[in-house]
């Protein structure tokens, strides 16, 4: 393929910022071919976006790229190097099994990270195979595009494809490999890693990099690295408060699974509730609960507080100075998302203005949710639309009294009605990716090679906010199971 096809005809503009950085953040890297890729599955609306070629993209050379087998010219294929606090526990890590072919500019100036995930070893795969299983590749295309429907900032997939090769887990799977698009691969692990492994020079390098690339408004004076650990701290206030007001689990929120551009990362064992408990947690190997769904904001915190660590030197010369700094800034985290999350919640209620009785009045909802185990989505949806109140919970004298409390709060606000009822079809998804439908059209895909079930949860998935006809059937329960549900990180 002629680099005049790749630049005209597929529409590649690749940069390598990344590479400019200290070489200490990573490792060039040759790709690792496979032996006959197959491409299952494209992302048309996203390409388009990118200002690529759809067609030429799913052409035999554009899947070579995609497959990892050749790499656009003028390009540095590279494994990021990052550290991070896996389950609380400190260690380096890196990408073990993705490569990163380049920094694509789309036609308006916007900067997307390509990143090939299972496309083979790294010097960071620590013994692993660096390839990836078609299921779990596929799990990812789903959730995040879903998020990303929902209205969640997150990394997106634009392709996956099946590589003609097996990959051992359990059993034999099918292997596969996925492209990942994220405004950056940045991390809290990788400022982690600067920090312990790297230079006070490479520390400041990586930060400026960042602030270039991610808040170019710092530059204008002041402080910018107080500015940095702040705009990080504001964005993930409000990407955790999204996650809990849609009953997002991310399942592994690892400090390396933070991405310092505020976009959702790492889709592993993550899933969504059903049924409302801030105790759950899906995840087989979070043994201890540390990430279940309501420790989530309490973790964000913790996680912000190693970034915070890590740019001490840079926030002030004097140490006990520079603390105070971080502490402050640290301490606004609960207050933002706070503020977030019951902005989010009174929209979910038709609420428009402020009432000092209004968290009490959605704490009500949410403790009788769990009492009498009741769906996270569906509970508002039915609110929304005065539906499916055969629930037990609606049954009870505990929810009219709730009830009357809620319409008289809706009676205080001038916005009429209808108005509220607007907000909150807005606000309710008509539905999520559920855990059953996901893992249904996985299997139908990864077993049975029938790609139609998940070409149609996909399809229903791309607008949950329209309440349509054909979404209702996607908003059913899972049927009732002795088996906890479980997820698994797909490594």
């Amino acid at each position: 393929m002629t680099e005049r096809k790749e630049i005209i005809e597929i529409g590649w503009n690749l940069d390598n910022s990344y590479a400019r950085l200290p070489k200490a953040f990573f490792n060039i890297i040759k790709p690792n071919p496979v032996c006959s890729p197959k491409l299952i599955i494209f992302n048309h609306s996203l390409s388009s976006s990118l200002g690529l070629n759809v067609n030429e993209l799913q052409s035999n050379d554009g899947i070579a790229v995609l497959a990892g087998n050749q790499i656009p010219k003028g390009t540095l294929p590279l494994a990021q190097a990052y550290a991070g606090h896996q389950f609380g526990h400190f260690t380096m890590l890196g990408d073990g099994r993705a490569m990163l072919i380049g920094e694509h500019i789309t036609p308006s100036g916007e900067r997307f990270d390509i990143q090939l995930k299972g496309s083979g070893k790294t010097p960071y795969s620590r013994g692993g195979d660096g390839r990836a299983a078609l299921g779990p590749m596929l799990r990812e295309y789903i959730i995040s595009e879903a998020m990303h429907a929902l209205g969640i900032d997150t990394t997106r997939s634009l392709a996956v494809v099946i590589t003609g090769e097996t990959v051992i887990r359990e059993t034999e799977q099918l292997g596969a490999i996925m492209t990942r698009v994220a405004t950056s691969h940045l991390r809290v692990g990788t400022f982690q890693y600067a920090s312990k492994w790297g230079t006070a020079l490479d520390l400041r390098t990586l930060a400026d990099y960042t602030l270039q690339r991610h808040f170019p408004d710092a530059l204008a004076g002041g402080n910018q690295y107080l500015f940095l650990l702040r705009e990080v701290i504001k964005r993930q206030a409000t990407l955790i408060a999204k996650w809990q007001l849609v009953g997002f689990i991310h399942g592994v929120m690892n400090t390396d699974n933070m991405a310092i551009s505020g976009e959702t990362i790492d889709y592993g064992p993550c899933a969504f509730m059903d049924s409302y408990d801030p105790k759950a947690v899906f995840s087989s190997i979070d043994i201890q609960g540390r990430y279940a769904y309501g420790n989530q904001p309490h973790i964000a915190e913790w996680n912000l507080a190693r970034f915070a660590e890590t740019l001490l030197p840079l926030l002030h010369v004097n140490q006990d100075q520079a603390v105070k700094l971080a502490q402050e800034a640290i301490a606004d985290f609960t207050k933002l998302y706070h503020i977030n999350w019951l902005s989010g919640m009174r929209a979910k209620l038709g609420i428009f203005n402020e009432e000092m009785q209004d968290e009490a009045l959605i704490e009500g909802l949410l403790s009788l949710m769990q009492k009498y185990h009741s769906d996270y989505t569906n509970t508002f949806l039915s609110l929304t639309f005065d539906t499916g109140l055969d629930m037990a919970l609606f049954c009870t004298t505990e929810f009219v009294h709730w009830n009357e409390l809620w319409q008289a709060r809706l009676g205080r606000q001038k916005e009429p009605k209808a108005s509220s009822h607007q907000l909150m079809r807005s606000s309710n998804p008509a539905l999520i990716p559920r855990n059953h439908q996901v893992e249904a059209a996985l299997e139908a895909t990864v077993k049975q090679g029938d790609y139609s079930v998940m070409e149609r949860l996909l399809d229903v998935l791309k607008d949950p906010y329209a309440h349509s006809p054909e979404q209702a059937d996607y908003a059913k329960l899972p049927a009732i199971s002795t088996r906890p549900y479980r997820t698994f990180c797909g490594t």
